[in-house]
């Protein structure tokens, strides 16, 4: 298999994270691996330390290129600005700043919106003109916090060009934008881009094309027909929040009613489970046993002005995300010359055939590793996996090619948005658009997050 199936479920352009929290993950499954190897004599060879496995320095040069792009000669201060209730709690944060005080020339801190200060044409934070602000918020939630506190020197900073990301890449972010792609404008955009984007309709009562081209008289009736091939999204979601499963639903017309009356909804098509999951051995402390897993899990790719610089593995239900329950893993890309279902394969049954006692003295290695590394959630280290993603060099060149499309095809529908275009399918409030339209991004350094539901070729699909 040369290439990957499946269909990316969303972007993330206003605030992307997880580039961080990749980096731990990389260095748990190396250790786990590396254990594995060692006491099953696989002859099998990974590789964990490509550079685009790690996110981070390529994510600081980001930040350096956007203080170049206005600063260049003068001495960076980067300032990385988050929720008040979330600046000891957020790891990556915390730690992306020590990484940059830790550098030659550099110096950096994390703060609040309402910390940030304006002196005469400079933004300043306790002395220092900042020249670079990441802004951890999304704009919806940063018009929350002004009706708290002045953060006016904040949005000084926006009009002045220097908060990463751009927040005219937020408009691009709404899952609505989706219904354009794989609607309307899909004529103008790459078919690599069109044909990863799942069919999407933003959801009322309307007619409207179905996923097959056909008509569709009433939209709502049509959902309701097709439950369990559909899923229902909040236009702007996040951690899993708000969203409805056909296939997991019992109570379809509440569920539907809910979505009517919350409004700003999104229909789409349901990915099957079996593309986007695959087997993994797994501890059974109940019957002390190591067994096959079956996981979802998704794969964000990180993109910059550069192109793709790292992604961010996950793993759970439906969603994958950590905060309902799912995990992190490593991802590795596969040297020797198999195809990836039978590296995976091979890889499970390695470790299924080792003794419960030794996986279990590897997981917890595994586990006590996330608690050194700060790769915790709540009280517990993140879960992951003891068999990492794996990836073929030939389809890492393939997510490069496509990470290179999707950025372009952004650029146009951010030109899109601009002239008017996109306005039914944004749905953003009056406020958020003015913000948006204080800093066009126009291809400038920043941080794209497409999420994907993708197959490499271990799928549960593939195995059958």
């Amino acid at each position: 298999m040369k290439h990957f199936r499946g269909y990316h479920a969303e972007w993330n352009l206003g605030c992307p994270g997880g580039w961080e929290y990749q980096r731990m993950a990389q260095e748990r499954g190396k250790l786990c691996w590396n254990r594995i190897k060692k006491i099953s004599a696989i002859d099998i060879e990974l590789n964990f330390d490509h550079p685009v496995l790690n996110p981070v320095p390529l994510f600081l040069g980001m930040l350096f290129r956007a203080h170049q792009m206005r600063f260049r000669g003068e001495k960076p201060f980067i300032l990385l600005v988050a929720e008040q209730e979330t600046l000891d709690k957020v790891t990556e944060n915390i730690n992306v700043v020590k990484y940059l005080n830790q550098m030659e020339g550099v110096n950096a801190a994390l703060t609040s919106p309402q910390q940030v200060e304006e002196k005469g044409d400079d933004i300043i934070y306790c002395g220092n003109k900042v020249t670079v602000i990441f802004l951890d918020i999304n704009t919806n939630v940063l018009l929350k916090i002004a009706k708290k506190h002045n953060i006016e020197p904040l949005m000084t900073g926006i009009k002045k060009g220097i908060v990463v990301n751009p927040r005219g890449m937020e408009p691009l972010g709404a899952k609505g934008v989706f219904e354009a792609v794989t609607g309307e404008f899909s004529s103008r955009l790459s078919p690599s881009t069109v044909n990863y984007t799942p069919w999407t309709r933003l959801f009322y009562p309307r007619m409207t094309k179905g996923p097959d081209g056909e008509m569709i008289s009433d939209l709502v009736e049509w959902v309701r027909d097709h439950w369990e091939k559909i899923i229902l999204k909040p236009v702007y979601g996040y951690s899993g929040k708000g969203i409805f499963v056909g296939a997991q639903s019992e109570s379809r017309d509440e569920d539907l009613q809910k979505a009517l009356k919350e409004g700003s909804y999104i229909v789409q098509s349901f990915i099957p489970k079996a593309l986007w999951a695959e087997s993994y051995p797994w501890l059974d402390l109940q019957d002390k046993k190591v067994a096959l897993k079956q996981w979802q899990t998704d794969f964000r790719c990180f993109i910059d002005d550069t192109g793709l610089i790292g992604f961010l593995a996950r793993f759970g239900g439906i969603p994958t995300n950590v905060g309902a329950g799912g995990g992190g893993q490593s991802v590795a890309i596969l040297k020797t010359e198999i195809p990836v279902n039978e590296a995976v394969r091979r890889i499970n049954q390695a470790i299924i055939d080792l003794k419960y006692s030794t996986v279990r003295e590897i997981q917890q290695e595994v586990d006590q590793k996330g608690f050194e590394l700060g790769h915790t959630y709540l009280k517990g280290p993140t879960p992951t996996t003891l068999r990492p993603r794996i990836i073929s060099q030939r389809q890492l060149r393939a997510l490069q090619k496509y990470s290179k499309k999707l950025w372009g095809d952004l650029l146009k529908l951010e030109k899109m948005w601009q002239e008017g275009k996109l306005g039914d399918v944004v749905q953003m409030g009056e406020d958020e658009t003015e913000i948006a339209r204080m800093q066009p991004w126009e291809g400038s350094p920043a941080l794209v997050a497409s999420d994907g539901l993708f197959s490499f070729g271990a799928d549960l699909i593939s195995d059958d």
